[in-house]
C-alpha cells in the first residue's frame, strides 16, 4: 500500500502541477519520484507537500513545488545533459535535476546547508556532486554545463555563469530587485536570447554577482 507521504506527493503532482502549466511528462514522473519530505525538518514534514515554500534555517527556503517543476521543465533536460544547480539549499532541486539529467553539479554558499544536503543527496552517488562556493560564480571544473538552474534572484544574470554554458546550454533564474522575472538564456549560434518567462519571488543571490 502506497505510505500517506507517497499519497500527498501523487496529489501534488496532480493538483499543483498537472492541473496548471506543467506538461513535460518527465518533470512530472520525476516530481512523483522525489521525496520531498526528506529534504524538510522533520516538524515540517506533513506540510512538505503543500502549495508553499518551507524554511530550512540560515535564512533560506525550499521552493514551492511549483516553481520547481517549472524551472525544470524550462530547462529543457535531456538525459545525457549534465546541470548546475545554483542555491542548493534543501537539495530538493537538485534531486528532481538528478531524476532527468546525467550529472548534476550543485552549489550552496551557506556550508551547514551544503552539508546537510550532501547527506540526503548520497543516495544518487556520482551523479550529483555538492559544492560549497559562491553559485553566482558558477563552478568551473564542471562546465561547460548543458543547463544552469539559479535559485536565487540577482540583479542582472552573472557573466560567470552564461560563460559556462555549453551551445544550445539554457540558463533558468530570476533577475531583479523589488520586482522579479523568472528568465531563460539560451545561446544560439547567433548570440544569447533571453526570454522572460514568468513573475516570481526568490531569496536574493548573495556572492560577488548578488544583490
Amino acid at each position: 500500500m502506497p505510505d500517506e507521504f507517497e499519497q500527498a506527493r501523487h496529489r501534488m503532482v496532480d493538483a499543483q502541477l498537472a492541473a496548471r502549466d506543467i506538461t513535460d511528462v518527465r518533470v512530472l514522473d520525476a516530481m512523483r519520484r522525489v521525496p520531498r519530505h526528506e529534504f524538510v525538518d522533520t516538524a515540517d514534514a506533513i506540510a512538505a507537500y503543500g502549495d508553499s515554500p518551507l524554511p530550512i534555517g540560515y535564512g533560506a527556503t525550499i521552493s514551492q513545488p511549483y516553481i520547481v517543476a517549472f524551472m525544470a521543465q524550462a530547462l529543457r533536460l535531456g538525459p545525457t545533459d549534465r546541470v548546475l544547480d545554483v542555491g542548493t539549499g534543501s537539495g530538493y532541486a537538485a534531486a528532481v535535476l538528478a531524476e532527468l539529467a546525467a550529472h548534476v553539479t550543485t552549489i550552496e554558499c551557506i556550508q551547514p546547508l551544503a552539508a546537510r544536503a550532501a547527506a540526503v543527496l548520497a543516495g544518487y552517488g556520482e551523479r550529483v556532486d555538492v559544492v560549497h562556493g559562491d553559485g553566482s560564480m558558477g563552478h568551473a571544473p564542471g562546465a561547460p554545463y548543458d543547463a544552469i538552474g539559479v535559485a536565487a534572484a540577482g540583479p542582472e544574470v552573472p557573466p560567470a555563469l552564461v560563460d559556462q554554458l555549453a551551445p544550445g546550454g539554457r540558463l533558468v533564474m530570476p533577475v531583479g530587485r523589488r520586482g522579479q522575472d523568472l528568465v531563460r538564456v539560451t545561446r544560439t549560434p547567433d548570440g544569447d536570447v533571453t526570454e522572460t518567462l514568468l513573475a516570481v519571488r526568490f531569496v536574493p543571490l548573495t556572492g560577488r554577482y548578488g544583490v
